[in-house]
């Protein structure tokens, strides 16, 4: 799993660093479109959360029939909804950019890429659901052969396409978007021939008409995780609307935060890599009927995460500006990236512990709890400090980073409350 999050990695650190070869302006505006498609797919995470939660309770309890059932209905039901979403970005694509609020400099990039991630949104949710269930049962070596082949395909494809090398046409910045785009299909079709294979051969063998129960169960525990999601990920477009406020030095504040979230993923690989083993844990031995285990095997997986994440932080704090200069050599946008990491390693600690015991949750099937702790720590807490800080108190991006901190530590403690109380061990998934 730490493998696959370090692949994830690699394809967004590609990603601004050919950016920043073509301009600021395109950089600032892989990072907002990226925060614009992460809520696009927001129902694939979404359906692939509450697809864990019942598989790999069905997996722990050797219940192969279930599992295989629960994992069909969620990619019918997958594609179904791609569809739908995947025709509104293809008609209204403007309309979605100018209502995310992206400076009007940089708005027809977006609406380009838009376009190509639309087409591409089928072949995405088949991949991100199917990688979810391979995990469910602990069968992680098939996402981390399909992951690897799809980093490779779409960072080789960012310098190949957008420069136009061995006589590729050389497509600029929208290569960018065209290489994500081939190389999640690609992944998609290497899942799909998994399928075939060993424990998942009678995968194709069932029942492919719609289920309404198993459906309704899905949703059940799914719409708390696409709140939730929806929650982070429309706070963090409304983020970049706030410092794409900031006048002359909006571009600077929007490349900044661009640069520093890839900087910063570095720190979540280790972090989401346990969320994911932390849920698939707590999932399966809640199914084995030992729920006093599984709360032991989040906490100690979230102490490990807590110490390995600090770790790391004080080696990016230290040595700030030199890694900073590795995405960017503008002076302007190398400095904010400099200050943006500096400011945010100090929450890197409470960012461990929420992303870890919040995994365990979700494999519990408390979503519901998750989600809660999310939307107050950014729609109560970042959103109106940040606004005050940035724009009415003139602190810039600078009160923006500040608020950023203080909004993390109060989630990482708010989810650890969730965890400790224990009301998720007798959560019913079915």
């Amino acid at each position: 799993m730490l493998l696959v999050m370090v692949f994830f990695f690699l394809v967004g650190f590609t990603d601004i660093y050919v950016a920043g070869l073509i301009s600021s302006e395109v950089q600032a505006a892989v990072g907002f479109i990226d925060q614009l498609y992460f809520l696009i797919i927001i129902i694939a995470n979404a359906i692939s959360i509450g697809t864990l939660a019942m598989v790999s309770r069905s997996a722990g309890s050797g219940d192969r029939e279930s599992a295989l059932g629960i994992a069909r209905q969620s990619l019918l039901f997958s594609v179904v909804v791609a569809s739908v979403i995947s025709l509104a970005g293809l008609f209204f694509y403007r309309d979605i950019v100018v209502m995310a609020g992206f400076p009007a400099d940089i708005r027809d990039i977006a609406e380009k890429f838009l376009r190509i991630f639309a087409l591409a949104l089928g072949p995405n949710y088949i991949l991100i659901i199917s990688n979810a269930v391979f995990r469910a049962r602990g069968d992680v070596k098939k996402p981390l052969i399909t992951m690897f082949i799809v980093s490779l395909c779409n960072i080789t494809g960012d310098f190949v396409l957008v420069f136009g090398l061995f006589s590729f046409p050389k497509m600029g910045y929208t290569g960018i978007a065209t290489s994500t785009a081939l190389s999640v299909t690609v992944g998609m079709l290497i899942n799909l021939f998994f399928l075939t294979r060993g424990w998942w051969k009678a995968f194709y063998s069932g029942p492919w008409k719609l289920s309404l129960d198993l459906i309704r169960r899905i949703i059940g525990l799914s719409w708390p995780a696409a709140m939730l999601q929806v929650a982070w990920n429309a706070g963090t477009i409304v983020l970049y609307n706030i410092l794409g406020r900031l006048g002359p030095g909006s571009v600077t504040a929007l490349a900044s935060i661009t640069n520093g979230l890839r900087i910063e993923a570095i720190i979540y690989l280790p972090a989401f890599a346990l969320n994911m083993a932390a849920s698939v844990l707590v999932g399966q031995n809640l199914g084995a009927g030992n729920p006093d285990r599984a709360e032991k095997v989040g906490w100690k997986i979230a102490q490990a995460g807590v110490l390995l994440v600090s770790l790391m932080a004080l080696v990016i704090f230290i040595w700030a500006e030199h890694i900073a200069s590795s995405v960017t050599k503008n002076p302007a946008v190398l400095a904010e990236t400099t200050r943006y990491l500096r400011i945010n390693m100090l929450a890197e600690p409470f960012m461990a512990l929420s992303s870890i015991l919040g995994g365990g949750l979700q494999g519990a099937g408390d979503t519901r709890g998750t989600m809660w702790v999310i939307i107050i720590a950014m729609w109560v807490i970042r959103l109106p400090l940040a606004y005050v800080a940035a724009l009415v108190l003139n602190y810039g991006a600078t009160g923006v980073w500040v608020v950023m901190i203080t909004s993390m530590t109060a989630q990482g403690l708010m989810m650890a409350g969730r965890f400790h109380r224990g009301r998720w061990k007798t959560l019913k998934v079915d």
